[in-house]
């Protein structure tokens, strides 16, 4: 969704694969030819780049599994390099390989797998998609595929709004109007906005839970899960110090079902963490409590998030 990888279990990746990624997957294709041939006017792009992706699908057939660097060794033109937004202020360069990867991994052909080094590197070895799933991703209607999406974000994140559905899927308004159409969900009061839940799902009391802490990680899917708007009701007015101006979410405290404040890792490994707003001595407590079991589970690896928000920044600072 908008290029934001989400972790979905196998019976749904089709579903996204058909809903979300075969539209960015033709935007990048557009986006690469046009990278292309800006390079290399005197070239058939589009021949060429059917030639580029058949090398990389037999060299990870061959393989098995290959990292960028080791399928551009296997075929000269995947080490070539591609000029990127050519007179502008942005202007930059990329290997073939690299794009030529995203590509077939947007497209369902192929998979990210494991990194070449540590968990956190960002160098990782590609297969063919039939490694993970035998015959392959299956093929899946848009459109139907798009009413299946919409019904299991409602089911996770609803209530929400049709703008939310919008930004989280990178859809058109036409597209989220014709998926809720199908579904029909019951529209209720947020805070004041209309909102919008499946018909079974209108029940206004869940069942009471004794109040619990979390730190969640940059980008997670739950503070990601709405447009700005949309994440008022846990987020309160934190959102100018946890996210930043393009709207990445950065890492968060949460007690009892909101984000109360925000936390970093600085280079020594020491995590550390900033409350927004007093939540009582159990609530200060419980977060240490996590603080420490997170120090256990990552032990003395640094994870640096790509996207830094204006807390992270003060609190490495």
């Amino acid at each position: 969704m908008r290029r934001t990888m989400f972790v979905v279990g196998r019976n749904l990746a089709p579903v996204v694969q058909a809903s979300c990624s075969r539209g960015i997957a033709a935007v990048q294709r557009r986006r690469l030819l046009s990278f292309m041939t800006q390079t290399h006017p005197s070239r058939d792009p589009q021949a060429w780049l059917a030639e580029a992706e058949e090398a990389v699908v037999r060299a990870l057939a061959a393989r098995g599994e290959a990292t960028a660097a080791q399928l551009s060794a296997d075929d000269p033109r995947l080490a070539e390099r591609l000029v990127l937004g050519a007179g502008t202020h942005s202007e930059a360069s990329a290997s073939v390989a690299s794009r030529v990867l995203l590509l077939l991994g947007v497209d369902g052909r192929i998979v990210r797998g494991r990194p070449g080094g540590s968990w956190t590197s960002s160098q990782y070895r590609w297969s063919l998609v039939d490694t993970w799933l035998p015959g392959g991703m299956p093929d899946q209607p848009t459109e139907a595929a798009q009413v299946v999406l919409v019904r299991r974000w409602l089911a996770a994140f609803g209530p929400g709004t049709a703008a939310d559905l919008k930004w989280w899927t990178g859809w058109s308004v036409r597209e989220v109007k014709r998926a809720l159409a199908a579904i029909r969900p019951v529209e209720v009061d947020l805070d004041g906005e209309p909102g919008l839940v499946l018909a079974d799902d209108q029940d206004p009391d869940p069942p009471a839970t004794e109040p619990w802490a979390a730190l969640l990680p940059a980008l997670d899917p739950t503070v990601m899960g709405w447009a700005g708007p949309g994440r008022g009701w846990f987020l309160g007015g934190h959102g100018p110090a946890l996210f930043d101006r393009n709207g990445n979410a950065g890492p968060t405290v949460w007690w009892d079902g909101r984000v109360v404040g925000g936390w970093a890792q600085r280079g020594d490994g020491e995590i550390v963490f900033r409350l927004l707003e007093d939540v009582g001595d159990d609530a200060v407590a419980a977060v240490k409590a996590e603080v420490e079991r997170l120090a256990a589970a990552i032990g003395p690896v640094v994870v640096i998030p790509r996207f830094r928000t204006p807390l992270e920044r003060e609190l490495i600072s």
